[in-house]
C-alpha cells in the first residue's frame, strides 16, 4: 500500500458521508482515479440505475451534504453530476481481448458518533471524523482504497481483458446495490468479486468465499387515527400509539420458519405529542430478515399482515412502504478456489478459511445475483483487520496492513482469472 492509498483512507475517514450523501466521497475518488489515467469513468446518474435507489434522504439532508462538499472545494463538474443523491462511480479499464472482471466495493459510512478516546487511533494520529454525527464505523473508507489500489495495481499488470470497478453508495441502508445491479455496467461481466474488511476475523486472515447473507427488507408503518383529549373525551379518539404498540408486540410474534433462520426487529417507534392528548399518528420502522430470499419474503408477508391488523384493531389506518431489501447469494465455487490459491501466496496472509457465514445482510447479493443470472460467476471475499470494538461501534478502526492484503489478493486474482478464466 502507497502513501497516496494511506493518505486517501484517512482523508475520506476523516470526512464521511452517510447513503447518498456521499458527495465528496465520490469526488474525491474520482480525483484518484483521474490520476491512474482509467479508459473509461461513470459518475453519478451515469454510474447507477437511478429509479432502484432505495432509503434516499429527503432534500434538505441531500442539501446539507452536497453543499459541505462544495465548500471543500471539490470538482464542480463532478459535484454536479451527483447533485440529487445520485452517488457513486464506475471505472474501467480496457486491456484487450479477455474476460470482464468486476470488483465492487462500497464507499458510505454511518450515522454515528465517533469516539475521541486517545486510544482510538483516528483521534490520536488527527484522522477522527469532521463531521460530528458520522463515522466510517464499517471500513467502507479502507474499501474505497482498496478499489482503487486495486485499479492502479491492474493498470501496471499484464491483464489482459476489461476490469470494472463498482464504487458503490448506500449499502448501510442496502439502499444502493440494486440501482448498480440494474445499471448497463454490469451486463457483460463474467465474474464478480466483492470485498468486506474484518468481519471478526484478524489480520492475516483471508475467506476466500463468503456466504450466510441474510436476505433483508425494511418496512416503514405510519398509523392515522383520530386525536382527543385523552381525560375529557377519550371515546372519541383513536389512538395511533396503541396500534403501533400492538404492532411491535405481535412482530416479535410471527411464529418461526423450518426452513431457516429468520429475524424481526422493530428499530424505530415514534408518535404523539402530549400525555393527554390521544395520539394521531405514530410510525414504526422495523425489518425482517431469512435465510434465504424466500424465508425473507414469508417474514415480510406475515409482517404486512400484523401492521394491518394491528391498525384494523384500533380503529386507526396505515400505510406501508418499503425502505429498502437485499436478496440472499451465494459465493461460487469456482472463484473461491482461485481465491483460495492466490491467498496463499499473498505476504501476510496466514490464514485461508474456504467459507464462512456473514450471518447479516449485504446489498453486494444484488449484484451477486444479477451477474449469476446472466451466467457469470460471483464472489464475496474477506479480509482480515484487527479491529478495536466491533463494526458499527464508535471505536471500530482497521490495521492498515490489511488494506495491502486486499490489493494483493484481489489483484492477483483479477490477474488470475485472465490468464485462465474459470
Amino acid at each position: 500500500m502507497n502513501d497516496d492509498l494511506l493518505t486517501l483512507r484517512r482523508d475520506l475517514h476523516r470526512k464521511p458521508e452517510p447513503a447518498w450523501c456521499e458527495f465528496y466521497t465520490t469526488a474525491r475518488i474520482v480525483e484518484e482515479l483521474e490520476r491512474i489515467g482509467v479508459d473509461e469513468l461513470h459518475v453519478g446518474r451515469d454510474a447507477i440505475a437511478g429509479e432502484h435507489r432505495m432509503g434516499v434522504p429527503d432534500d434538505a439532508e441531500l442539501a446539507e451534504w452536497y453543499q459541505q462538499a462544495r465548500e471543500y472545494g471539490v470538482d464542480e463538474t463532478v459535484l454536479d453530476s451527483l447533485e440529487g443523491g445520485y452517488t457513486g462511480a464506475v471505472a474501467v479499464l480496457e486491456r484487450g481481448d479477455g474476460p470482464t472482471v468486476g470488483l465492487r466495493v462500497d464507499i458510505d459510512a454511518l450515522p454515528r458518533l465517533e469516539s475521541d478516546d486517545p486510544d482510538h487511533v483516528p483521534a490520536a494520529e488527527g484522522f477522527r471524523s469532521e463531521h460530528e454525527g458520522a463515522m466510517h464505523a464499517c471500513g467502507h473508507d479502507a474499501h474505497a482504497a482498496i478499489g482503487v489500489g486495486v485499479l492502479e495495481r491492474i493498470a501496471e499488470s499484464d491483464f489482459s481483458g476489461t476490469l470494472k470497478v463498482f464504487f458503490q453508495p448506500a449499502e448501510e441502508l442496502v439502499g444502493g446495490g440494486k440501482s448498480m445491479a440494474k445499471s448497463e455496467h454490469l451486463a457483460d461481466v463474467d465474474s464478480l468479486l466483492a470485498t468486506h474488511i474484518g468481519l471478526d476475523h484478524p489480520t492475516g486472515e483471508v475467506v476466500a468465499g463468503v456466504d450466510g447473507f441474510l436476505a433483508v427488507s425494511h418496512l416503514e408503518a405510519t398509523f392515522s387515527g383520530e386525536p382527543s383529549h385523552a381525560g375529557g373525551r377519550p371515546e372519541e379518539g383513536r389512538n395511533a400509539i396503541q396500534a403501533v404498540a400492538t404492532a411491535v408486540q405481535n412482530l416479535y410474534a410471527i411464529p418461526r420458519n423450518s426452513g431457516g433462520a429468520t429475524r424481526v426487529n422493530a428499530g424505530i417507534v415514534e408518535g404523539g405529542s402530549a400525555a393527554n392528548i390521544i395520539a394521531e399518528e405514530a410510525r414504526l420502522v422495523a425489518e425482517v430478515r431469512g435465510e434465504t430470499t424466500e424465508l425473507m419474503e414469508y417474514m415480510d408477508g406475515k409482517a404486512r399482515n400484523v401492521l394491518r391488523s394491528a391498525a384494523t384493531m384500533h380503529d386507526c389506518d396505515v400505510e406501508i412502504e418499503t425502505g429498502a431489501e437485499a436478496p440472499s447469494a451465494t459465493s461460487d465455487q469456482e472463484l473461491v478456489d482461485v481465491v483460495s490459491e492466490v491467498a496463499a501466496g499473498v505476504d501476510g496472509v496466514e490464514t485461508i478459511l474456504e467459507r464462512d457465514d456473514l450471518g447479516g445482510s449485504e446489498d453486494a447479493t444484488y449484484l451477486m445475483r444479477e451477474v449469476q443470472q446472466n451466467g457469470g460467476l460471483a464472489c464475496y471475499v474477506g479480509v482480515g483487520t484487527d479491529h478495536p470494538g466491533g463494526h458499527h461501534t464508535s471505536t471500530f478502526d482497521v490495521d492498515e496492513a490489511s488494506i495491502g492484503h486486499a490489493i494483493d489478493v484481489l489483484a492477483g486474482t483479477i490477474e488470475e482469472l485472465s490468464a485462465n478464466r474459470p
